[in-house]
């Protein structure tokens, strides 16, 4: 393990490789131990480089065991080597073809990073940095090649051999039980997108014809006995391919688009060329183990990587500091394209309610970065919610920015300009620029600066000139590394909400640039002023959260009641309940941290009475707005001295006053969002369960008699893992007397599925209750867990650190001791997993004081050791600074 401190990485130190590499041929010999890889590369010194400028080549835990130059053997004079960098001395002057033969150990690897074997199965994960752990190479996205690969392995224990690309040729090896096959990827391409899998897999075959008449054929590989949980994967691709060209023009490019489904993998799944590897959860569903979010999430990550083929592969960045110009801008496709498959205010909900609880703590923490990074340590701790989520708001803004129809002109020039290269956020926004005329430079800051801006905004209404006047502020609080910062360009679409709920026309709008119902704020402070408006309108401002900052607006509760009832903009309707719902939660707060009586405001809980009983409303919107912001969500507007138990009594309090107030109202949503028919995961239905179940959920704590009763009998008659574990969490998380019960008949029904257990592991990781940590304990010696699995970590610790805050930040520290234990014991297993474990203690600063202190010593005990990764190491110091 690479366990000292990395070097900064800066962007201004940015240079271009001095020797590229244009072909890669390997050839890989399967065995469990004893991989061995034969790289064959032709590379070229770059014009400017001068003769005999020595070729380094990045490694990582390597063996060399033989090196030719030309066909014909190195002297060891001619090169030094380690485990992690080979450095020809003096290369030719011009054109040359490198042989290196390496040594692997799939079975050892534990970190699952660069080529592993798990549960029987070859698999490779090159991004960022893992193709460097299979052979010595330049290592770095800049560098395009095209591969061709040749993989050999026991016929018997792996009988099927995907790489890249198409496949070109396969057989037996004459006199022995092994056979190959040999792929070619005709596009170039990083070597961060190399893929191999080998194993024993199940194929589940269909075929796509492109809109030029293409055939193409689709295989999604399973481990066998999964075959019939890939039907929904496989009509999510074939969605998405279509959706790309009707959308943006976009085809597929080779005759084979593979899947690979595995179930020890680190990250969610992975756009290798033409082979896309999946962790399992993202592919494989039926209504008896997936629930209706899990559904949707494979839609959403299958048509993630496959956009990735065009914004991505096709188009990669130049250096690791571009990566939201494929994820910012990947993400952003995807969330368009859900949009369209589902239901577009519901969706957007959603993703700022990611935003929100996952963006913006980052952001207010000591791991805030700019979307595009200046420095980093290690790479891979920067696959951030700031890189992905905020990323795709930046690019959602300059289709805001633009309008959909110069967006679509700048987007279709990058892809002509810029097919085919490695590149940087300025030649992506320069391609927008060039198709419209429009000068990006002040828009470029959301790239560059870190941190969430705050808006604040006052009105005033003056009758006597029918003006209506609204002052903006913006500013960005300061952030590790960034005390100043400048003004952005600012999106705000924006109504102006009458008696009647209708939007107010203004006849002038004088002291801001205004584009349709878009004001665009452009310096510190603007005041924008509105005529011919005689009566006094409910400014409806941030419609569509048209752009990531924190409102800073202090809106009357008649207002937000208004906006709640009648806003024109769904997401606005959805905010104006929320906002109610969070100033009574703080108040709530409050009153428990002083140990005064909890008494809730009955106007804001009628608000929810008001949203139930709203037949025109959407059920899955509904659900959405009778959710109360999480106590993550409450924490983080609190922002300093958090009492995790003062936040949870507040809550548990209101959610109980709700219940008892609109009983009547919960049980009628419990009777009429039943859906008719065989389970279907489209919007409808799910939207119909997620109603039930949010209703379910006051409706268990309420003053009926028979709650406990009604949760446990629907849990028994479920018919679909939606409502399954939606009831198992409320028999759990309210210690209803049949808990033990519930928890063993899940078990038993479902012990043979991996993922489905993962879920019984998080329901009892997210129990708020006092036992809850002894509980975790024992469960890590649980047979059914395991260790190496990602997926089941997850589960388990990141869900008792991330998703139960009174007992991971208890008041005696036990909470935080158990995590920091975990985290180093699997540093030395997984760095990757553990360093992301480690994230859960990016708020600890905000914690009250003893809290706080308690969680710095923890803090210290990872930073005091010696052995730790840097993956880790790098998380810790940043966490600590």
């Amino acid at each position: 393990m690479r366990s000292e401190t990395a070097p900064a990485i800066r962007l201004e130190d940015y240079q271009t490789p001095a020797y590229r590499i244009d072909r890669v041929h390997l050839t890989i010999r399967l065995h469990p131990s004893e991989t061995e890889v034969v790289s064959v590369v032709s590379v070229t010194p770059q014009e400017g480089t001068d003769a005999g400028t020595p070729l380094l080549l990045d490694g990582d835990e390597l063996t060399l065991r033989a090196i030719a130059l030309n066909g014909r053997a190195l002297e060891a004079s001619a090169y030094s080597v380690s485990s992690d960098r080979l450095e020809i001395l003096a290369p030719p002057a011009g054109p040359f073809e490198l042989t290196i033969t390496t040594l692997i150990n799939p079975d050892a690897n534990t970190k699952l990073m660069g080529l592993f074997r798990s549960s029987g199965t070859y698999c490779t994960q090159c991004e960022a940095e893992g193709f460097r752990r299979i052979t010595y190479f330049l290592d770095r996205p800049d560098v395009l090649a095209v591969y061709t690969t040749r993989i050999e392995a026991s016929r018997k224990d792996c009988p099927v051999l995907l790489a890249n690309g198409n496949p070109a040729e396969a057989g037996d090896i004459a006199n022995t039980d092994r056979h190959f096959s040999t792929w070619h990827d005709p596009h170039p391409k990083p070597a961060y997108l190399f893929a191999l899998v080998a194993g024993d897999l199940a194929r589940v075959p269909d075929s796509f014809r492109t809109v030029s008449g293409k055939h193409v054929d689709l295989n999604i590989f399973v481990e066998h006995g999964n075959e019939a949980l890939c039907g929904w994967a496989m009509d999510a691709l074939k969605r998405s391919m279509t959706w790309d060209e009707e959308t943006f023009g976009l085809e597929y490019d080779l005759d084979v688009f593979n899947i690979v489904a595995v179930s020890d993998f680190n990250m969610g799944a992975m756009e290798n060329k033409g082979l896309n590897v999946f962790n399992d959860k993202y592919v494989l569903a039926d209504p008896e183990t997936a629930t209706d979010q899990d559904y949707a999430n494979i839609e959403a990550v299958i048509a993630h990587e496959y956009f990735h083929n065009w914004t991505g592969n096709r188009i990669t960045c130049r250096d690791w500091f571009q990566l939201c110009l494929k994820e910012g801008l990947t993400v952003f496709r995807d969330q368009e394209f859900t949009s369209d498959m589902r239901s577009r205010p519901v969706k957007r909900i959603a993703d700022v309610r990611l935003l929100k609880s996952h963006q913006f703590p980052e952001d207010a923490g000591p791991l805030a970065h700019p979307v595009r990074p200046r420095i980093y340590h290690e790479i891979n701790n920067f696959y951030t919610a700031t890189v992905y989520e905020k990323g795709a708001e930046v690019v959602r803004m300059l289709k805001t920015v633009l309008g959909p129809a110069n967006f679509r002109k700048g987007l279709d020039l990058y892809f002509e300009r810029h097919d085919g290269d490695a590149t940087t956020i300025e030649a992506f926004l320069t391609c927008f620029e060039d198709a419209t005329g429009t000068d990006l430079g002040q828009f470029a800051l959301w790239y560059e600066q870190a941190g969430t801006p705050v808006l604040s905004v006052k009105t005033q209404h003056d009758p006597a000139r029918g003006t209506f006047s609204v002052d903006l502020a913006q500013e960005i609080p300061p952030v590790p590394g960034q005390r100043k910062s400048k003004p952005v360009l600012m999106p705000l679409r924006f109504g102006l909400v009458d008696a009647n709920g209708q939007d107010m026309e203004p006849s002038a709008v004088d002291g801001i640039e205004i584009a349709g119902d878009v004001m665009l704020l452009e310096q510190a402070r603007q005041k924008v002023t509105f005529s011919g408006i005689p009566s006094k309108p409910v400014l409806s401002l941030l419609r569509g959260f048209s752009a990531p900052v924190r409102l800073d607006q202090n809106q009357s509760e008649q207002d937000l009641q208004h906006l709640a009832a009648h806003d024109g903009d769904p997401f606005n309707r959805w905010q104006a309940v929320q906002t109610l719902a969070m100033r009574e939660l703080l108040r709530l707060t409050h009153l428990s941290r002083n140990d005064e009586a909890l008494s809730p405001s009955y106007s804001v809980i009628d608000v929810f009475g008001k949203v139930l009983q709203d037949r025109e409303l959407d059920p899955a919107l509904k659900a959405l707005a009778l959710t109360l912001p999480s106590e993550a969500d409450i924490a983080q507007e609190i922002g300093k001295d958090v009492d995790p138990d003062a936040i949870h009594d507040a809550r548990q309090t209101f959610r109980r006053e709700i219940a008892a107030r609109h009983s009547s109202a919960l049980r009628e949503a419990l009777t009429n969002s039943m859906p008719s028919g065989p389970y279907s995961p489209d919007a409808k239905p799910a939207g119909m369960r997620a109603l039930g179940n949010r209703a379910l959920h006051y409706f268990a704590v309420s003053d009926a008699e028979n709650a406990a009763e009604i949760v446990w009998d629907r849990f028994r008659s479920a018919d679909n893992m939606t409502d399954r574990i939606a009831c198992l969490t409320l028999i759990v998380h309210d210690a209803m007397p049949q808990k033990d019960e519930a928890l063993n008949a899940y078990r038993l029904r479902h012990e043979n599925n991996s993922l489905a257990m993962d879920k019984w592991f998080m329901v009892q990781a997210t129990a708020p209750g006092s036992g809850t940590l002894e509980l975790v304990r024992a469960l890590r010696s649980d047979p059914l867990f395991d260790e190496t699995n990602p997926n089941r970590v997850r589960a388990l610790l990141q869900s008792f650190a991330t998703g139960n805050p009174t007992q991971f930040a208890r008041i005696d520290g036990a909470g935080f001791e158990f995590i920091v234990a975990a985290i180093l014991e699997l540093d030395k297993r997984n760095p990757q997993v553990a360093s992301r474990l480690l994230t859960s203690f990016r708020s600890w600063r905000a914690l009250e004081s003893q809290r706080c202190a308690l969680a710095e010593s923890a803090l210290l005990k990872i930073s005091s050791c010696e052995e730790l990764s840097r993956d880790s190491r790098d998380i810790i110091d940043r966490t600590l600074q």
